[in-house]
């Protein structure tokens, strides 16, 4: 199955209203399933063929989906004065050099670009990730020893 048949079965499913479509081949499966957050999913796994995954949206009448974002919408107009300094990685997120060592950045210090605001694990290698701001940190954003995403954010920080 070409992967413009898949996409053609992911506008079906949209457009007609079908929940669930699918298709058993004894070199793949197909299954495109429209759940509640209204997206359409094709996977097809084929043990000797190297298939597309693919994965679309489905177009369909606004529902209550502007209702989450509204929050943090909220949070951050009452903040936008304040700067976050994100993770440039995937890992894990240590406050300190080691449990014995005192955490490099907290709530109230100052800080200026170049000091060391955390360390990320990331493939047994501890990267120092400091800071390109200068300003008061107002609030860590995660906990010692916990992974962290790309792009997260990590601290707030009053700038100065």
């Amino acid at each position: 199955m070409e992967l413009k048949d898949i996409q053609t079965l992911i506008k079906f499913v949209s457009q007609n209203g079908v929940d669930e479509v699918e298709i058993n081949r004894k070199d793949f499966k197909l299954l495109i399933k429209k759940n509640p957050q209204q997206v359409v999913t094709a996977q097809v796994q084929a043990p000797a063929v190297h298939a597309p995954i693919a994965t679309a949206p489905v177009a369909s009448a606004p529902a209550a989906a502007p209702a989450a974002p509204s929050a943090p919408a909220a949070e951050s107009s009452s903040a936008s004065n304040l700067i976050e300094i994100k993770s440039p990685m995937v890992g894990t997120f240590y406050r300190s050099a080691n449990p014995e060592s005192p955490v490099f950045a907290n709530v109230g210090d100052e800080i200026a670009p170049g000091k060391v605001v955390c360390i990320i694990e990331a493939m047994k290698l501890f990267n120092e990730i400091e800071s390109e701001v200068k300003g008061k940190i107002v609030k860590v954003l995660v906990d010692n020893a916990t992974p962290v995403e790309y792009d997260q954010p990590l601290f707030l920080v009053e700038p100065a």
